[in-house]
C-alpha cells in the first residue's frame, strides 16, 4: 500500500526483518534461554476463544479508558524499551506516533533520547526506572522525571539478568567506532538503507549513551556503563518499593508481577498500578504466559489497583481477551518496534491503527458498546489454561 502501509503486525515484523541488520533484528525477537516463555506469551492467546452474538449489535463502540490518571483513546499504550536503535528518531518518533493516536508512552531510563524531548513530543509520558544505585541516586532520577513533566512512574523489577540464548545472543558493541563496526560490515552491507538513514539523520554517534541516567545537562553514561552499575546495585526490597511509591507521590506502576502474593505485596506497598509481565520472555524462562496468570491476579487484587498486561499482544482481539480477563489496558513492545523499524513514526501509527481496528471489530462481534462492558463470559477459556502462582492467602509484608 501507499507510504509503506501494512495491514497486520505480522507484516510489520516481516518488513522489519527485511530492513534491519541481522543482529539488530535478532535483539528484537530474542527471549531468554530456550524461549519457552517468549513463545508461550504469543501462543497462549490462540488457546482462548470468543462467544459472539449475531444480532442486536452496537453500531458504535467506545474504546477510551484511563491509566495512571491519564485518559487514553484506546486501551493500548507504549511499553518502555531501551535504546531504540531500529530507527534514527527512536523514542521521539514513537512518542509522536502515540500522541497522534491519543495514547500514552512509557520511556525507558535506558532510552537513547532525553525525557525532556519525549515529554515535549507526548505530554502523556510515564518514566520507567530500574533500581540502580542508592536511594539518593533513585531520588535524583525521580526529580528529573518530575521536573520534565512525567505524569507517572513505571518501576521495572522483572529481570533476572539472564544472558543465555539457545540460538545465540546478538553481540552489542560498547561503541560504534570503526573498529567495533568492522565485524558487522557484511550484515550491514546487506541492509544499506538502514545505515543510510542514520547518516542522513546525523544522529550516528560513536557512543551508546543513556541520557536519562544523568542529571539535566550532562550527557549521561554509556549504555554498558549504566548496565554495569545496575548489575552491581543491591537488589530492591518491598520496603524499597514502599519508599519509592512515597517518594514519587503520584501514580506508580510496578512492572513484572506474575504471582498472586507479589501482587498483594505490591498493593500493600502503595503502588497504584501493576503490569502483569514477564519482560516479554526475557526474564526467567519457563514462566507462564502473562495472559495465563492474569485472571488469578485480577481476582486477588480486585479494584484496589489498576491492572495492565504486557507480553505477546499482536492483534486487537488479543487486547479484548486481556480486558475480558481483568486488565484495564495493555502495553505493547515488540509490535511497535517492528512498526518503527518498518516505517518510522508512520509505522508506529500504523500498528496502533491495526490494534484499534481489531479491537473495534472484536467488540462488534461480541455485541459490546464499550470495552468496559467486557466480562469473562465473552471469552472461552479451556480447562487447564490458567495458572495460579504464589500463595493466594498470603501477601502481607
Amino acid at each position: 500500500m501507499a507510504n509503506g502501509w501494512f495491514e497486520t503486525v505480522a507484516q510489520a515484523q516481516r518488513r522489519a526483518k527485511r530492513r534491519l541488520p541481522k543482529s539488530v533484528y535478532s535483539a528484537l525477537i530474542a527471549g531468554s534461554e530456550k524461549g519457552i516463555t517468549a513463545h508461550d506469551n504469543v501462543a497462549a492467546f490462540a488457546e482462548l476463544g470468543f462467544a459472539p452474538h449475531v444480532a442486536g449489535l452496537s453500531s458504535k463502540r467506545e474504546m477510551s479508558t484511563t491509566i495512571m490518571g491519564q485518559e487514553i483513546a484506546l486501551p493500548v499504550f507504549i511499553s518502555p524499551t531501551g535504546v531504540q536503535a531500529v530507527h534514527p528518531e527512536g523514542e521521539i518518533a514513537v512518542a509522536r506516533a502515540a500522541a497522534s493516536r491519543g495514547t500514552a508512552v512509557g520511556l525507558s531510563s535506558f532510552a537513547s533520547q532525553p525525557i525532556e524531548d519525549v515529554v515535549a513530543a507526548n505530554a502523556k509520558t510515564f518514566f520507567q526506572l530500574y533500581w540502580i544505585g542508592s536511594r539518593d541516586d533513585m531520588s535524583a532520577r525521580l526529580e528529573r522525571g518530575r521536573a520534565a513533566g512525567a505524569l507517572g512512574l513505571i518501576v521495572t523489577l522483572d529481570w533476572s539478568f539472564s544472558h543465555g540464548r539457545d540460538w545465540g545472543s546478538p553481540r552489542i558493541p560498547e561503541r560504534l567506532g570503526l573498529r567495533e563496526l568492522i565485524p558487522f560490515v557484511p550484515e550491514v552491507a546487506l541492509r544499506p538503507r538502514w545505515l543510510l538513514s542514520y547518516f542522513r539523520s546525523g544522529v550516528l554517534r560513536p557512543d551508546l549513551l543513556v541520557p536519562n541516567m544523568a542529571s539535566v545537562g550532562e550527557k549521561g553514561p554509556s549504555f554498558f556503563g549504566a548496565y554495569g552499575q545496575w548489575m552491581q546495585s543491591s537488589l530492591p526490597t518491598w520496603e524499597d518499593v514502599r519508599w519509592l511509591a512515597k517518594e514519587w507521590g503520584g501514580p506508580i506502576m510496578l512492572k513484572g508481577i506474575t504471582r498472586v502474593d507479589d501482587a498483594k505485596r505490591a498493593v500493600d506497598a502503595g503502588v497504584t498500578a501493576i503490569s502483569v509481565s514477564n519482560h516479554g520472555g526475557n526474564n526467567l524462562d519457563g514462566t507462564p504466559a502473562t495472559i495465563r496468570v492474569l485472571p488469578a491476579i485480577a481476582d486477588a487484587v480486585g479494584d484496589g489497583v489498576e491492572l495492565v498486561l504486557d507480553g505477546g499482544i499482536r492483534r486487537g482481539s488479543d487486547v479484548v481477551k486481556a480486558l475480558s480477563l481483568g486488565a484495564r489496558a495493555v502495553m505493547i513492545g515488540r509490535a511497535y518496534l517492528w512498526g518503527l523499524a518498518a516505517n518510522g513514526q508512520l509505522g508506529v501509527e500504523n500498528v496502533l491503527d491495526i490494534f484499534r481496528s481489531g479491537i473495534d471489530s472484536t467488540l462488534l462481534g461480541l455485541g459490546k458498546r464499550s470495552i468496559h462492558e467486557l466480562t469473562r463470559d465473552d471469552v472461552v477459556v479451556p480447562p487447564g489454561f490458567t495458572r495460579i502462582l504464589g500463595d493466594c492467602a498470603s501477601g502481607a509484608d
